[in-house]
């Protein structure tokens, strides 16, 4: 079943520790999360007093991580309570609640970032949504600004199947996870995009405007 927001607040306190036992077995649907959030990490690094937008930061884990590195943070999450969790290791950042399937947040609809990510969060949008609101956050990118999503993420159709397969009764039927060969086709007319297999059933997509 799908969470509400009153789910993810009762899960916020062990959201950590259920990844945390997903990727360590290399299991479905957090195997490759380590390797992620660090991929992305060292990328947004490169670069001294950046401007992050995080969506979706859940508790903090990566977004915590750049605000001690002396980057810009603002972010947007759907939990309350995983927001009061993140602002206690972040007092200085800008913490929004916000429902992405609503778009982007009016609250923000100035701002323009160097960076904006998101992990483990798009994939609660469907497959029709996903492509609407990444051109949103492409507009809200700096020039030479880039789009970091590390998520449950297939390099075609054919790998998603075959991992919905082999989960059997664990794959959760309410999310709708990236395909690159299809977000590429649906953005191919105003997007960059290269994307990394980390795991089985995880990628990084790297995304700039045209």
């Amino acid at each position: 079943m799908m969470l509400d927001e009153r789910g993810f607040d009762l899960w916020a306190n062990s959201y950590d520790q259920s990844v945390h036992l997903s990727e360590e077995s290399n299991a479905y649907p957090f195997a490759g999360y380590k390797e992620i959030l660090a991929t992305i990490y060292n990328e947004i690094r490169q670069k001294s007093a950046a401007t992050v937008l995080d969506i979706g930061f859940g508790t903090g884990i990566l977004t915590n991580k750049l605000y001690e590195n002396g980057h810009s943070i603002d972010g947007i999450d759907f939990s309350a309570e995983m927001i009061r969790i993140a602002q206690a290791k972040m007092p200085h950042a800008r913490l929004i609640q916000a429902d992405i399937s609503q778009g982007f947040p009016t609250k923000l609809t100035t701002k323009k970032y160097d960076f904006i990510v998101s992990t483990y969060a798009l994939h609660h949008l469907t497959d029709a949504d996903k492509p609407t609101f990444i051109k949103q956050l492409l507009d809200h990118l700096n020039v030479d600004g880039k789009l970091l999503i590390g998520d449950i993420a297939f390099k075609t159709q054919a790998d998603l199947d075959h991992c919905r397969k082999e989960s059997g009764p664990l794959w959760d039927q309410d999310e709708f996870y990236f395909v690159h060969e299809n977000l590429a086709a649906a953005l191919s007319d105003i997007a960059m995009i290269d994307y990394q297999q980390i795991s089985h059933c995880g990628g990084i997509f790297d995304l700039s405007k045209k």
